[in-house]
Parts: structure tokens; sequence; C-alpha cells
């Protein structure tokens, strides 16, 4: 049941517009002064505010400005007589929800009431949801032990509150869209939109389309005016994702957005002028790619302001069962099963510890959700992995997956490759106890000590 506070200085008017209320489901709360509204907005929960415009001391508008300063996103109605009206338009700069002249009839209020509170839900719910997105992309939710993603980690506390323009390269399944996020999340445009567009989901005509817009009749089946993503990202952070690969016409237009600030949209010949941050990823090396022209040069220094360069996981052992039990606890909760999975056995980390990972993380949540859900008993065994991964497991040797590693490697560089991994994986088994993890590996404790520092594990 909604509480609507009445504020008005006539002696019986409060208590009549409280009955009328009150036959409609809601709660009044009256008030014969702004003071004593204050009073009752520092005590009550108010969901509404129904106040006159002209009262003695404080009036009705001054009352709506310290409504605001305590809580901006509360609805106030103005009531106002007919020789008012600019007080009303007053009271709208303000901030009131609407103004209602008197005298007015019931059925006229209830409805203004009826709507303002509706919107005033709205808002309290993106609140929320904004608010519980803010968390769940905050620095703290990118999981990780290892040190490059400790530094990738540093480096996007210094640039999210920048507006520099920023390109994320990584393989798939890395992250790259949870990095993007959080940087949102965390910048100074955290308030208004994300707009993400995946350019590899779209046709060539179709992605102009998308990110551009449309006018009316500009193609076939244009049947109405369509906003583009850029202009729905204005104020706020546009991500487009695999960047790599937008067609090579539609790069020199996003090259002239992003230095103009302004575009047209397709069939349409008004500049629309656009403020945004723009964060790019993708899972190709572009520089490569400018090699082979399927890049320009160009848009990509534009891109690369600030480039931050996720690890595969597979190079970062350290962070597998950091994101296990993450993963563990997140669908364990999220299930609802009548099992409680509490971990992983020991011949399941050392499964996960010696698989390539050539899907990253995204593939190893897979596989821990499905652990979750299949396993019976408090921790998941090899039985509740995929047949592939345990299959892998079984044919390499001494449990070591060579497919991670490129087939035109020396055997010098596989050699260090091969012994990196061996430290990762002892490491890992071990809770980062050095002296177990050297008699896993049978080797003294200082010798691993200077091979930590050589490989900057």
């Amino acid at each position: 049941m909604a509480t609507i506070l009445i504020v008005d200085d006539e002696k019986n008017y409060p208590t009549i517009l409280g009955e009328v209320i009150k036959e409609e489901g809601y709660s009044p709360i009256t008030a014969s002064s702004s003071l004593e509204a204050l009073d009752i907005l520092k005590n009550e929960y108010i969901d509404l505010v129904l106040t006159d415009v002209k009262m003695p001391g404080m009036d009705g508008i001054e009352l709506l400005k310290q409504i605001k300063k305590i809580n901006p996103d509360l609805p106030v109605i103005v009531m106002t007589a007919h020789g008012s009206v600019e007080k009303a338009v007053m009271a709208m700069e303000k901030g009131a929800y609407t103004f209602i002249l008197k005298p007015f009839n019931n059925e006229t209020l209830i409805a203004h009431i009826t709507k303002a509170l509706l919107i005033h839900e709205i808002v309290k719910e993106n609140s929320i949801l904004r608010d519980a997105i803010k968390s769940r992309y905050s620095f703290g939710n990118i999981i990780s032990k290892s040190k490059p993603m400790q530094e990738l980690y540093e480096t996007i506390i210094k640039i999210a509150p920048s507006n520099a323009n920023i390109l994320i390269e990584g393989e798939s399944g890395t992250g790259k869209e949870l990095v993007a996020k959080s940087i949102h999340f965390n910048s100074q445009r955290k308030d208004k939109s994300l707009v993400a567009v995946n350019c590899a989901a779209f046709a060539e005509t179709l992605l102009e389309s998308e990110l551009f817009g449309h006018e009316k009749g500009a193609f076939t089946g244009a049947f109405a005016q369509k906003k583009g993503r850029f202009e729905i990202a204005d104020k706020g952070t546009l991500f487009l994702d695999e960047i790599g690969e937008l067609p090579l016409t539609l790069q020199g237009k996003l090259l002239r957005v992003i230095q103009e600030k302004s575009f047209e949209r397709v069939g349409g010949t008004k500049s629309i002028n656009v403020d945004f941050r723009l964060i790019a990823a993708t899972n190709k090396e572009l520089e490569k790619e400018i090699k082979k022209g399927n890049f320009r040069q160009d848009l990509y220094y534009r891109l690369n302001v600030v480039k931050s360069v996720i690890p595969p996981l597979r190079e970062r052992q350290e962070d597998i069962l950091v994101l296990v039990n993450h993963f563990i606890k997140k669908y364990s909760h999220e299930s609802n099963l009548s099992n409680h999975v509490k971990g992983i056995t020991k011949e399941t980390a050392q499964i996960l510890l010696d698989h390539s990972w050539p899907g990253n993380v995204r593939e190893l949540e897979n596989i821990i959700e499905r652990g979750v859900i299949l396993s019976n008993e408090e921790y998941i065994s090899p039985a509740h992995l995929p047949l592939k991964i345990r299959e892998k497991n079984t044919s390499n040797i001494t449990g070591l997956e060579f497919s991670g590693i490129p087939e035109n490697t020396g055997l010098s560089e596989t050699l260090t490759l091969v012994e990196k991994r061996m430290i990762q994986r002892a490491m890992a088994l071990t809770n980062n106890v050095q002296a177990h993890a050297a008699k896993l590996l049978g080797i003294g404790k200082s010798g691993l000590n200077q091979k930590i520092k050589k490989y900057n594990l």
C-alpha cells in the first residue's frame, strides 16, 4: 500500500483528500505546513507527495526544492489555483512530476497519482537493477590471483575514470565483455547506457543500420525511423565486440564518427552529434590484420589509445582452481538443487589443470555448471566431467597436454613451456606453498624459487 503525504494549510482540505485517496487503497498522511511535511519525510517512508503551492511561511515551491534534496526520485504533484499557472510551470522546472489546477475532480487526481506511482516504481526497480549490475561488474568480480591478471586489474583501475578509447584483445572466452563492463561501471558514465554490438553477428548492410540507424523509407523494409547504437549510446559507453570482423567500408565510417563525434542516419542528411566512450574488443591480433589489408591502420590507432590484453587461461593456471571455486558457489546457489557441491576431488583438479582450455574461462564455467548439476555428492569427480576432457587426460604423457603448444615451436622453447606449466600446476595443487610444490616437482625449494622468478610467475 503506497503512502501519500498531503500538504495543505486549508483546515479541512487535507482530510477530504485523504478520504478520497483512502478509498483507492492508498494510505494518506496529512500535514498543514511545509515544515511539518519535512519532519514527516525525515521519519516516515513516503511514496508520493501531494502539495499545495500557496502556503504561509515556506510555500510549495520551496518545499519541492527541499524534498528533492532529501529524495530526488520522490514524485511530487503540485496543486495550484488557476491564477497561479506560472507557479505551476516553476514547479515543473524544479522537478515536480506534474501539476493539477484547483478545483479538480477526483478521477483526475487519482489518475495522476496512479501514473506517478507506477513511474516511481519503475524508477526504483531500475535503480535496484543498476546497483546490482554495478556490483556484478565491479573490479572484485574479476576473479584471479595470477600476476598477469592482477596487472590487468591495476590497468583497469587507472583507465576506467578517463574517457580514452580502449582496445581489449584476447582469445574467445577470456572475459573481454566482463572487462568492458567493469570499465564502464567504474567510469564517470556509469549512470548512462552501456550499449553493446557484436560486429560478427550482422551482415554488412544490417550492421550499418544497427550502428547508424536509418530514416523511414531509406531502404526496402524501413517502415519507420530507427535510432542506431551510436545515438543510443550518447553520454554513455559503446562496446563494439569482435571489432576485427567489421567490414572495411564500415571501418572508414566508424573512423569518421570517432573523429567528428557526429554522423547521419542511413538515408538521412541531418548531422547528429554524439558523445560516447568507445571500448572495442577482438580475438584477432589487429596489427597482423593490418598487414593483411583487413583492418585500417588509422582506425587501429584511434581505437588503441589504451590496450588491454587478457591472457588465455592456459597461461595462468594458478587461476583455474580459484575460478572453479567461484563457479561452484555461483551455480550451487543458482541451481536450486537439493545437493550442495562443496568442491572438486584431487583427481578432478589434476584433470582441469592439465587441460589446455581452448575455450578459456567460458569453457571452464560450462564444465563446472555441468558438474554441479550432475554431481550427487559433495565433490565433483572425474565422472562428472565431459568425456573428451577425461579422454585427453588419460592419453597425454604423464597427464600433460601438448595441444596448447604450437606445432612450429622449437625443442628448447617447448621444454621451457613444459617446465613453466609443470610449475604452475604444482603451485596450484599445493595452494602456492612453495615447499610442497618443490617436493611434488622433485626439486629444491631454492631452485623452485629461482624458476618462479625466471618465469615471472
